[in-house]
């Protein structure tokens, strides 16, 4: 069993967010403002399963390179369409593969740009120039180092360290909410990518709790009761909920109106809701009836978070003549920033002198949910 060190933080002060819900506090500052609390997250919250991104990203033949903290992690997927996983570094010298955020299609090895040894897309050593009559030479000694790797409903999670929950553990009982939304089948459209001046989990924060909703959202408020749905609790590293749609709307837009086509296996609950789920530690999924869009985040700093964000809908809708994905996307655009707003004035306000964790309020079921995961993860094992 792996040995956990506890986070770089005042324990008492971390004892104060596990207190039984309604007499919680927040995170201690520290959780948002530390590079060393970032740091010991990279390495224990973000070294097990974590999403790295969409399956359709990853062509046949192909391969991509994502960052994963301090290194990164090289995806390929040979010409039967099996993906595997890989460190980003050549067995020779450590030189990367491909840069971070990189894509190659079409390949027939994988090429070290500084020495070109040469590999396989199954990770292993074809060639190493100069090496062919070395003495005691095994190429199958060299073979690139493996990390998890696992397909779930279209998305790729990385598990680095190989030390990570069985991949169905991890997903637990979620796997029976997202089923029906046959999210491997979607093709997305539209990408937008926000550099958020704001801690990661400020984020996810925001995004379990509508108690703010009347405040800054009137547009989401006009489709959507702010006060409507629950939270769940259920087995898997994940935490959400629900709300409702307004007897008018039909999904989240402007106007409520879709411009597309509910899922085909959905009952009727699952087309009068909408789902909002964050699958720890960086995805956050928000299953709509006719679309689903996802945020995925990056760490960069204790207050800077790259955010991905991305529409998918049925093909045969994104596919259609005229369909324009415009009546989800400017309506989550818009609140997007309106979220993200928010969450830069947070981290700010935490800056100063004298803050200190506050209260949660009943509303904040869903944060505390999130916040008792983090802080039991700090307290280390």
């Amino acid at each position: 069993m792996t040995v956990v060190p506890p986070a770089p933080l005042d324990p008492d002060q971390v004892a104060l967010s596990l207190a039984p819900f309604g007499h919680s506090r927040m995170l201690p500052r520290d959780a948002y403002l530390s590079d060393a609390v970032l740091a010991w997250e990279q390495e224990h919250l973000f070294g097990g399963w974590v999403c790295v991104g969409r399956s359709s990203e990853i062509s046949t033949s192909g391969m991509t390179a994502q960052s994963l903290g301090d290194y990164g992690v090289l995806l390929t997927r040979d010409k039967s369409g099996v993906l595997r996983g890989f460190e980003n570094a050549c067995r020779h010298r450590g030189h990367e593969l491909l840069p971070c955020g990189g894509t190659s299609e079409d390949l027939r090895a994988i090429v070290c740009p500084y020495h070109a040894w040469s590999y396989r897309l199954d990770g292993s050593l074809i060639g190493a120039p100069g090496h062919k009559d070395a003495v005691d030479f095994d190429k199958s000694a060299f073979s690139l180092k493996p990390v998890g790797v696992q397909e779930w409903h279209g998305w790729v999670f990385v598990d680095r360290k190989n030390q990570g929950l069985p991949f169905a553990e991890h997903i637990g009982e979620l796997e029976g909410i997202v089923a029906d939304y046959d999210a491997e089948t979607l093709v997305t459209p539209v990408v937008h990518e926000y550099d958020v001046a704001s801690n990661w989990k400020v984020i996810i924060e925001n995004y379990q709790e509508c108690y703010h909703c009347s405040s800054i959202h009137p547009e989401l408020c006009a489709v959507s009761p702010p006060t409507s749905g629950e939270n769940l609790e259920m087995e898997g590293n994940w935490v959400g909920g629900w709300m409702d749609l307004r007897e008018h709307a039909d999904t989240m837009s402007f106007d409520g109106r879709s411009g597309g086509v509910a899922m085909a296996r959905l009952d009727e609950v699952e087309r009068r809701t909408v789902m909002y789920v964050a699958v720890m530690p960086n995805l956050l999924i928000s299953l709509h009836p006719d679309y689903i869009m996802t945020h995925l985040l990056t760490p960069i700093s204790p207050d800077v978070t790259r955010v991905r964000c991305s529409w998918a809908f049925p093909a045969e809708v994104a596919g259609a003549e005229g369909f324009d994905p415009a009546y989800a996307v400017d309506f989550w655009d818009l609140t997007n920033r309106q979220d993200f707003s928010a969450c830069e004035s947070v981290q700010r306000g935490m800056k100063a002198p004298n803050y200190q964790a506050g209260p949660l309020a009943p509303d904040e079921d869903g944060v505390y949910q999130f916040v008792t995961r983090i802080a039991q993860a700090y307290q280390g094992s």
